[in-house]
């Protein structure tokens, strides 16, 4: 392998972690202030470093910090000690593998080399987020009988009986979605997406398989053990389920793991019906061809952007009395976007003026494709949150008929009026 292939091998694993395991603090903070803003209250501000809040993101960082040095206790009651670490080390890592086939940008090509941007080049697409989503249930279940603890032992109980209901709609409702793309590749379902429909429609799923996006996403959240399907951990009736006995790290990797997991879920959604890392309207031969364009609404968009986000930051900061340490937080936030500002603006007017080359063009398109990406997961994982603090738990047998009577049938009759519509149509 030469420097290049290296180099974007490094990237590829680097955007993979963090949109995963970088993304769990962010998303936690995401989750508290959320929850805080619907509640009517701040959420979480107060925890800072030399007066830098981050809006309380410092919280999320303090609080990982915590588990790392917290004493890991293990009752005296456990009696298979190396299952009882294995099971969250599991969830964490079928959660995080799930996350690695998903495509960040369309195939780059630099010369004559073209690489995948995905933090596995294989072609397995769906197939492996099936096979390690399902694979996470194991460490649920394991985690809770190897605790000798009956909440535990129930919570995994009720884990596994989800996710075997919630995978069985899942697969059925992803068989129409290969039936329409005609792969199993999650590039090709992306390129396919960036063409469009009756000439001004994007060929986006959500408009191609609306029934199947609706199925997909309802498992979706219950794969990932998320309200409204969290009976798993359900703190009012079984303690804290599969991991009640769990403390320090080990409980670490449960709370990250369901964060990346739903981060990865949110990947796989935006990637099927939402056009994964195509704007609407500019696919990757669009972007090619009028890069200059976009690049010069890059440059006056920007500033804009900036400005309404630094007013923002202003508006947010609740600490104006004199000599509180935390009210230099605007100024310093202002001040380093302010510069970040002016050096993008300064790369990208030398890039209009010189010129990028086919190579430039193509490794512009790839970074614009990554931001679209980012912009989109980001946003698919708010609506997680809003609906964990929007919904209540259903009960044990509302969840169960709604995956077996209503979410499987509706899968299989999609399925069937997809390929009718396939076969008539010659599609």
């Amino acid at each position: 392998m030469n420097m290049i292939s290296i180099s974007i091998v490094i990237i590829n694993v680097i955007l993979a972690l963090l949109f995963s395991l970088g993304a769990a603090p962010i998303l936690v903070w995401i989750e508290r202030r959320v929850a805080g803003f619907i509640q009517d209250r701040l959420g979480p501000n107060r925890c800072h470093i030399g007066g830098i809040r981050l809006g309380g993101l410092i919280q999320s960082f303090a609080d990982m910090l915590k588990l790392v040095f917290k004493e890991d206790f293990q009752s005296s009651s456990i009696k298979q000690g190396f299952l009882f670490s294995l099971a969250p080390v599991l969830v964490f890592g079928s959660a995080f593998l799930t996350f690695m086939v998903m495509p960040f940008a369309d195939d780059l090509k630099i010369g004559e080399q073209v690489f995948m941007m995905q933090g596995l080049p294989i072609d397995l697409g769906i197939l492996w987020f099936l096979a390690f989503a399902g694979l996470s249930v194991y460490g649920i279940m394991l985690g809770g009988w190897a605790s000798n603890n009956k909440y535990s032992l129930l919570g995994a109980i009720r884990a596994g009986a989800q996710v075997i209901s919630y995978e069985a709609a899942m697969g059925l409702s992803l068989v129409s979605i290969l039936i329409t793309y005609g792969s199993i590749h999650l590039g090709d379902m992306v390129a396919y997406q960036g063409t469009l429909l009756f000439g001004f429609i994007p060929a986006w799923g959500i408009f191609l398989q609306p029934l199947a996006a609706i199925i997909f996403i309802v498992t979706a959240f219950a794969e990932a053990n998320r309200t409204p399907f969290d009976i798993a951990e359900g703190e009012s009736e079984i303690v804290g389920g599969f991991h009640t006995e769990y403390s320090a790290m080990r409980f670490g990797l449960f709370f990250v793991g369901e964060y990346v997991a739903m981060s990865a879920s949110s990947a796989l959604i935006v990637t099927l019906f939402f056009g994964g890392y195509h704007l609407p309207y500019l696919n990757t031969g669009v972007l090619k061809s009028n890069m200059p364009l976009v690049l010069s609404f890059i440059v006056i968009a920007l500033p804009l952007v900036s400005y309404l986000f630094a007013k923002w930051i202003g508006k947010n900061n609740h600490w104006k009395e004199e000599g509180n340490i935390r009210n230099r937080e605007s100024k310093i936030l202002i001040q380093g976007i302010l510069v970040i500002n002016v050096g993008i603006i300064f790369l990208l007017g030398i890039f209009l003026r010189e010129g990028l080359g086919e190579d430039g063009v193509n490794i512009a398109t790839a970074v614009i494709q990554i931001a679209t990406f980012a912009i989109k997961l980001l946003l698919m994982n708010f609506v997680f949150v809003w609906v964990r603090w929007t919904l209540p738990r259903f009960r044990y047998d509302q969840l169960q008929d709604l995956g077996w009577k209503v979410l499987m049938p509706l899968a299989i009759a999609n399925i069937l009026v997809t390929a009718t519509i396939v076969v008539v149509m010659g599609v």
